[in-house]
């Protein structure tokens, strides 16, 4: 497990999980991120399986975010669960991608995660506004692994 783990060293790690917590400060949405070295074929199909293994369909409002990145083969999905899908914008996703796109080409993965994490966060606040019981349904922490 050489490159997930030591690809973020461990103050960029806390910087992104900063940036999620402050994500989730605006939103009863939850935000993981999960980095792994390979992903043999798509990178939609392998987060989506990592998206049940990490229990992220589990949240009571269906509004869980995964962003998944396979550090050694350069390929990278954002999985939202559906109740995010009924009321966030056509074409939304795809903007961030294309965001996050641009900073990797430039070597920028921080950057590109972190405004990844930032506009996924805006945009569930603005339809899944935090509330004063809001607790954290799962956990802000980085999973690493290649476990099918």
């Amino acid at each position: 497990m050489s490159g997930a783990k030591q690809f973020f060293n461990q103050q960029q790690q806390q910087e992104i999980l900063a940036a999620i917590q402050k994500a989730e400060s605006l939103t009863s949405g939850e935000i993981r991120l999960h980095l792994e070295d390979h992903c043999k074929g798509d990178p939609f199909q392998r987060g989506l399986a990592l998206f049940a293994k990490l229990k992220m369909h589990t949240t009571a409002e269906k509004n869980g975010v995964l962003f998944y990145l396979a550090v050694v083969d350069h390929k990278f999905a954002i999985i939202a669960d559906e109740g995010i899908h009924q009321k966030v914008p056509e074409g939304f996703w795809d903007a961030i991608k294309d965001g996050m796109r641009e900073q990797f080409m430039q070597a920028e993965f921080l950057k590109g995660l972190i405004d990844g994490i930032t506009a996924a966060g805006q945009q569930l606040g603005a339809h899944f506004p935090r509330q004063s019981n809001d607790k954290n349904e799962l956990s802000d922490e980085i999973s690493f692994g290649n476990e099918n």
